[in-house]
């Protein structure tokens, strides 16, 4: 339930209790810290830390909330909170440690306001009216930066696992092959065609053999993208040949009236080699070693 404030508040009389909270926060500094610390460790909020980051997190987080509510600006408690939300998702912190440790100082902070003010309610009214919208906007700073890092660490880790997944892989000069397996989406699709034309410029390939053999179905977007892909590469100053295309991706591509005549298509991996190979003045010679029945085969340019 919301309280009323008093209505002989002044701003003037605002200013001096908000500098009296300030001071009190301040003079109760050891005190009240080492009873957040207490009850952070009762609740096992602090599993993982070590002594020495126990207190200088714990100094640096109590005196940025006393600047907050003295000043009322909150770029400190925003740098802070992003780079303790940072430093927590590498070591692993949850979010009920990094929330709950805030929640549980402000209920420090909060009962210490109770105790001091237990004989006027009136005061420990209007100074509850300052120091809590404080501390509710320091709690959401931190949980907003909190959730903002996991999304950013959730999103390189997707990106990181598409570039696994689809590897572009360099066989000799100026020949790269690009193994496509799996589902294909529309922002897949984007991902390979960047990767592959980044790929092109970095190691200055002539020819990319794309095999699509563990593709499992392509439709009308993604038939459009293998085509943009090709294109791409062409501008790029590479061949694109396309190899594994089954029967039932055949048909899909005909049926959908792709324009096929823009690829070079070979019917697999190998072949795709060997054809590229050509393109790049390679060719195969076969050997026949004196010591051994076996052949062997040599490409030469």
């Amino acid at each position: 339930m919301k309280r009323e404030k008093n209505n002989q508040s002044t701003p003037e009389s605002e200013a001096a209790l908000r500098l009296e909270l300030v001071e009190h926060f301040r003079e109760k500094r050891d005190l009240l810290r080492q009873q957040w610390v207490q009850q952070m460790t009762a609740k096992g909020l602090l599993a993982g830390l070590t002594q020495e980051e126990i207190e200088t997190e714990s100094i640096t987080i109590y005196d940025t909330v006393i600047v907050c509510l003295e000043t009322g600006q909150y770029e400190g408690a925003q740098t802070y909170a992003t780079r303790m939300a940072e430093r927590g998702v590498l070591r692993g912190m949850t979010t009920e440690q990094i929330i709950g440790g805030i929640l549980t100082l402000r209920n420090v902070y909060g009962r210490s306001l109770f105790e001091w003010y237990q004989q006027d309610m009136e005061k420990l009214s209007a100074a509850l009216d300052i120091y809590e919208p404080v501390a509710d906007k320091i709690i959401s700073i931190v949980a907003l930066a909190f959730v903002e890092e996991r999304e950013k660490v959730v999103r390189q880790q997707q990106e990181a696992i598409r570039e696994l997944s689809t590897p572009v892989l360099q066989v000799r000069d100026q020949l790269l092959i690009l193994p496509i397996i799996g589902v294909i989406d529309t922002h897949r699709a984007r991902q390979i065609t960047e990767q592959l034309l980044r790929t092109i410029r970095t190691k200055r390939a002539k020819v990319v053999v794309m095999d699509i053999t563990g593709v499992p179905a392509v439709d009308s977007k993604i038939a459009g993208h293998l085509v943009q892909t090709v294109d791409a590469s062409k501008l790029m100053g590479a061949t694109v040949i396309v190899t594994g295309i089954s029967p039932e991706i055949a048909q899909t591509l005909v049926t959908l009236g792709v324009d096929i005549a823009k690829m070079n298509t070979v019917g697999d991996l190998q072949g795709g080699i060997e054809v590229a190979n050509g393109f790049l003045g390679y060719r195969v010679v076969r050997t026949e070693p004196e010591t051994s029945l076996n052949h062997q085969d040599k490409m030469v340019q």
